[in-house]
């Protein structure tokens, strides 16, 4: 299920969202830039980029820091909400964000927003952390952030439909889905993947699924927390 729009209408401009997006686009095509060459070394840049930028979970543990870590460990949890892994992960993460984005933010507020989705994907990066705090695999992605808001949305519109793009194998439609269906799906995948992670040949994942399962409780937990009590936004 591909979820493309919602029913929700907003009734503010998303700032907010407009410019996480832009900036997530612009760091991906600086992305694109370094390796525009495609030989070995644009490819050697663009991996040095990542491990510079991303969460390395042993650096944030303390379990593999050095004295020259740049930036430091705390500062890459927020920088690498900014970076991905090609243009499916970018794609995907906007998408999203885009499509769910907007109504969170017209709840909360453009400043409540901002600190809301940071806080999400600051809790992403801590939950996959506690889960392998030796890994030395390079978390990037909005991904933790998006699922924040994701969490959110849910609990403020368990009864909005999304125009999703339902396939299987050659059969492509379009349908009106309850967003609770959509996000439920999206939860149960998340949940079975995470689990299915710890029998991965090596102990790693190529999907940091734990970061997406506690993005999207701190979701949940901070729109209580920060829901405006009157309807005040700002």
């Amino acid at each position: 299920m591909l979820p493309l729009k919602d029913d929700i209408p907003s009734r503010s401009t998303p700032f907010v969202t407009l410019a996480l997006i832009g900036l997530n686009v612009l760091v991906f095509l600086y992305q694109l830039s370094l390796q525009s060459s495609g030989d070995a070394q644009g490819r050697r840049a663009l991996e040095a980029f990542v491990f510079e930028f991303g969460v390395v979970p042993c650096r944030l543990s303390g379990l593999c820091a050095s004295a020259d870590d740049f930036p430091q460990p705390l500062v890459t949890v927020l920088t690498s909400m900014f970076v991905h892994g090609g243009l499916l992960h970018v794609g995907g993460n906007m998408l999203y964000l885009w499509i769910f984005g907007d109504n969170v933010e017209d709840t909360l507020g453009h400043a409540r927003f901002l600190f809301f989705y940071l806080l999400s994907g600051i809790a992403a990066a801590v939950a996959q952390t506690a889960v392998g705090p030796a890994s030395t695999v390079p978390m990037i992605g909005a991904s933790g952030a998006v699922s924040g808001v994701l969490g959110a949305y849910i609990v403020l519109f368990p009864y909005a439909t999304v125009l999703t793009l339902v396939t299987f194998v050659f059969f492509f439609r379009l349908v009106h889905v309850p967003a609770i269906i959509v996000l439920g799906f999206w939860v149960v995948v998340q949940v079975f993947n995470g689990l299915g992670s710890f029998h991965t040949p090596g102990g790693e994942a190529g999907v940091a699924w734990f970061a997406h399962i506690g993005g999207f409780v701190a979701g949940i937990a901070l729109l209580l927390i920060m829901r405006p009590r009157r309807g005040v936004r700002l």
